[in-house]
């Protein structure tokens, strides 16, 4: 017995050193195919899959490469009707304005032009002259009468009214036949005498300026920006009293 056990173990241990040896059919091309796949297998990335992730993992290429569905005729229409997008919204128009200014004497027009050269109008500005009236009085009348007869009667009609102060205008003027009820450096002093003869019956009086006839001036501004507009405003209203009207 102890016999058998001895050469059982004896030839056991021969069969291990002759497979340690690589007796038994290893070839070179097999160590050598072993040596080159080792590096290249990296345990820490290997990761165990369950058979649901593994089919998992074989539809996802399938499902990717699908075909998109086409889109609807309807919708497909409307993308191509619909107008694009503006690439950005248009800034707003700064409004422009137009006014005229004026009337100026000889003297103030220079001074008026003078201010504003400075703002360079070129084009945008333009004068005209006008014939005007320059007031150095008022004159409380009634009006010319057709004929010298005329203008007595309506004298016999302010006597009967008790007014006394009056003389008929005559001479080859544009107020002949008229009647003169006094004559003011200012318009507010011909308004108090023109209350009075209201109150004493007399209706048909009227008030009218009287002074030479002259050469005045008056300046249109085209296409300007509200600054412009204040500058030309102030000026004018540092240089005389002028009127500034909107135009078109």
């Amino acid at each position: 017995m102890l016999r058998f056990v001895f050469w059982s173990l004896l030839f056991l241990n021969a069969a291990l050193f002759v497979y340690a040896q690589n007796f038994l059919g290893s070839s070179k091309g097999s160590e050598e195919e072993r040596a080159r796949i080792k590096p290249q297998l990296e345990p820490a990335r290997l990761t165990l899959l369950t058979s649901a992730q593994a089919e998992a993992a074989k539809a996802a290429p399938a499902a990717s490469s699908a075909p998109e569905p086409a889109a609807s005729a309807p919708a497909q229409a409307a993308q191509e009707e619909a107008p694009a997008a503006p690439a950005a919204a248009a800034a707003p128009a700064r409004p422009l304005a137009c006014i005229d200014v004026g009337t100026f004497s000889a003297g103030e027009s220079k001074r008026f032009e003078s201010r504003l050269a400075s703002l360079e109008l070129g084009e945008r500005q333009s004068r005209q002259a006008v014939q005007a009236q320059d007031v150095t009085s008022y004159l409380v009348n009634i009006p010319p009468q057709a004929s010298k007869e005329a203008a007595d009667r309506k004298a016999g009609e302010l006597r009967e009214l008790g007014v006394t102060n009056f003389f008929i205008m005559s001479g080859d003027s544009p107020m002949k036949w008229a009647i003169s009820l006094g004559v003011f450096k200012t318009e507010s002093g011909a308004q108090i005498l023109l209350a009075q003869l209201n109150k004493q019956g007399v209706h048909s009086a009227r008030i009218t300026p009287r002074g030479p006839q002259a050469t005045r001036y008056t300046y249109r501004f085209r296409d300007i920006e509200a600054a412009q507009r204040e500058r030309i405003v102030s000026v004018a209203d540092a240089v005389s009293s002028a009127e500034v009207k909107n135009c078109r």
